[in-house]
């Protein structure tokens, strides 16, 4: 699956995006292994309640499950201007 990071999120992992493999069947789970890659990962998802996820660009929660999402993408809470 294609896993797209956006803003401070990118900044910390220092890549936009990549391909993953995965056996996490939910949000959460994907995250508890990104955080176990290495220590930059770590610290981009060290407080996920300052961050949103979307499932094939749909708004989504951290408990959703992913079978069949091609696409997830992480990002900051977005502010009207």
């Amino acid at each position: 699956m294609n896993i797209v990071y956006f803003a401070w999120v990118r900044e910390r992992i220092g890549i936009p995006q990549e391909q993953v493999e995965t056996n996490a069947q939910t949000v959460q789970e994907l995250v508890e292994e990104l955080k176990a890659r290495e220590e930059r990962y770590a610290a981009a998802f060290a407080d996920i309640s300052a961050l949103r996820v979307a499932l094939d660009q749909e708004l989504a929660e951290f408990d959703a499950p992913i079978a069949g999402v091609s696409e997830i993408a992480f990002f900051p809470p977005m502010t009207g201007g």
